[in-house]
């Protein structure tokens, strides 16, 4: 059962039984009133028959006395109007069928001055009446009034009475109730029905005032709770009063509003959360390629130092020989035309070899097994001197260089390497605009690392061969005496002075080239 509904019936209930109890007094106490003001009546009556019968009682004129009792008694509500001696006898009555009996002392009548081992001789006024029911069912109010023997009477000569008797009998008056019981019902249907309706309205106005003050509210707060468990943390409930009620709403709002602030913060957290995975996993992935990279660059680094070390003896042996064999051809008497035919083959056997070599020395250079000398550079000397040996080829493609130093601490490295490394990517970014193009170079430098940036406007470089451009002997150019080791060696460089080296290119739009070198940690340290 709802809240609502048991403090409605709970109302009506306490209504019902506050009515009920309040009409049960009020009808007590109006039929406590209303038989007092019969009592009073009927003492009046008695009183007006004693005096209007004493002047025929003192003169013994019994049918006079006996016409003004009768006369009385047909006024309306009067029963009947008797006499009784001291000795129970009925002297008369206005109902003649019962005058020469006699009444039991313990009826009605006579239980007020014979309820005692002596009789009363004198009834106080609550005494005198008393209220029955006939046999009829019928209600009656009988007053008893004492006739006293008066010194007029007890002196008379017609009918003297002993001095010694002081009471001579009573005037019994019986009053019917039946009309004042007819009001008191009708006064008590009346009653009820006020009562009803009065219940009826204080329970329609005490359940229109739960609706408002109680119902309605605690419906929207259940309704809040549903919204804010199904996730609507934005739902506000409005506060209408400032009773406990609304106070309840405004705690309500505020906690509300204090889900929606930690969700938010959890939300933001789970997206940084998620963030930093996704930006941890690009980094795992990116180590794990390098590493990768690293173990394939190592193991291929390994067979080239091995194979640059049995290779490079022969080589310098043919090298020598073709050169000793080109001296001696000199002196060597044969037909010009095949001298001459033997001396092309000498020429090409050294160049080929002295090719070779060059390849020899870039495998020890990329296997690391080549010496570096590591002292504080320059990083504006290096970027001048790779400059100005590809300055002219520049200036034949017709491509505009921009160049933007900034002041740098010194690096701890080989001055000869990281000039190579500079080279290599800016004949790669020439080779990119063979109809002329713009290239930028700019350096910066923070607290631990110096930054080259060299960023051209060529061709650019296809999404499907970017990751493997340092890779060692792949090249995308078709001049047959490309080694494809160019930028693997200029990686492995970087990777020797603990630097790195990152690239970012789109097509027929450019290429730009990040070199990160740390500085020297005694140019820090100052």
């Amino acid at each position: 059962m709802r809240l609502a509904v048991k403090l409605a019936l709970s109302l009506v209930c306490a209504g019902a039984l506050v009515f009920a109890g309040l009409g049960w007094w009020l009808q007590r106490v109006h039929r406590a009133n209303s038989e007092q003001l019969l009592i009073a009546s009927a003492e009046r009556v008695t009183d007006m028959i004693r005096s209007s019968t004493r002047h025929q009682m003192l003169r013994n004129d019994r049918e006079a006395l006996y016409q003004v009792i009768r006369d009385f008694g047909a006024e309306p509500g009067i029963r009947r109007v008797r006499i009784i001696s001291k000795l129970g006898e009925i002297r008369f009555s206005t109902d003649p069928s019962e005058v020469g009996k006699t009444v039991d002392k313990n009826a009605e009548a006579c239980f007020g001055c014979h309820a005692r081992a002596a009789p009363l001789e004198k009834l106080d006024r609550p005494d005198r009446a008393r209220i029955f029911r006939e046999e009829e069912g019928r209600r009656v109010l009988a007053m008893i009034l004492p006739i006293n023997n008066e010194p007029d009477c007890s002196n008379a000569a017609c009918h003297a009475h002993p001095a010694e008797k002081k009471v001579l009998g009573v005037i019994d008056a019986h009053l019917t109730l039946q009309q004042v019981d007819d009001r008191l019902a009708s006064q008590q249907k009346s009653l009820l029905h006020f009562t009803i309706l009065s219940l009826f309205g204080i329970s329609l106005v005490s359940i229109l005032f739960i609706w408002a003050v109680v119902y309605r509210p605690i419906r929207e707060l259940i309704a809040g709770t549903r919204r804010v468990a199904a996730g609507d943390l934005g739902y506000k409930i409005p506060i209408e009063s400032k009773d406990e009620l609304g106070e309840l709403a405004g705690e309500f709002n505020k906690m509300t509003g204090d889900l929606r602030k930690a969700r938010h913060e959890v939300e933001a957290w789970t997206e940084t959360l998620e963030d930093r995975v996704e930006r941890k996993t690009r980094e795992l992935e990116q180590a794990h390629h390098s590493l990768l990279h690293s173990e394939k660059l190592a193991s291929v680094g390994k067979l080239a130092a091995t194979v640059a070390h049995e290779v490079n003896n022969p080589l310098f042996g043919i090298l020598t020989s073709a050169r000793i064999a080109e001296r001696q051809l000199a002196n060597v008497e044969i037909a010009p035309e095949a001298k001459k035919k033997i001396g092309e083959k000498l020429a090409v056997i050294e160049r080929e070899s002295q090719r070779c070599g060059d390849i020899v020395k870039n495998l020890l250079t990329f296997s690391r097994q080549a010496p570096k000398k590591m002292e504080p550079v320059d990083l504006r000397v290096v970027v001048d001197r790779s400059l100005t040996l590809i300055r002219h080829q520049l200036e034949l493609k017709n491509i505009e260089l921009e160049v933007k130093l900034a002041e740098t601490p010194p690096l701890l490295g080989d001055i000869a390497q990281l000039q190579q490394v500079i080279l290599v990517i800016l004949v790669n970014a020439t080779d990119a605009m063979p109809q002329g193009g713009r290239l930028v170079l700019t350096t910066e430098a923070d607290d631990t690392w110096a930054r080259i940036h060299i960023q051209d406007n060529g061709a650019g470089i296809p999404a499907d061969v970017l990751p493997k451009i340092f890779e060692p002997f792949f090249s995308t150019k078709e001049d047959q005496h490309r080694t494809g080791l160019g930028l693997a060696i200029a990686h492995s460089i970087v990777e020797q002075h603990q630097g790195k080296i990152a690239v970012s290119s789109t097509e027929r739009q450019g290429t730009e080239f990040i070199i990160s070198l740390p500085l020297a940690r005694e140019a820090v340290q100052v």
